[in-house]
């Protein structure tokens, strides 16, 4: 699978469930919720570490040619 498919499905499930943390309606559905946000923020953050550790030099874009 490739890396930006992952990193798009962790955002993904990292979205539903602080949507369900925001719906529990006590302190153990918060407690749940709250580790489930925090495993997958870890697992999105070696995703990142990785991406940023490939990508060693400073992208110039005088020319305006990256879409973002």
């Amino acid at each position: 699978m490739e890396p930006d498919k992952i990193m798009d499905g962790i955002s993904k499930e990292l979205m539903t469930a602080l949507k369900d943390m925001a719906k529990a309606k006590n302190a153990d559905e918060k407690l749940k919720y709250s580790q489930v946000v925090k495993n997958l923020c870890d697992s999105l953050g070696i995703f990142l570490d990785l991406a940023s550790s490939m990508v060693p030099f400073e992208i110039d874009d005088e020319e305006g040619t990256l879409p973002f």
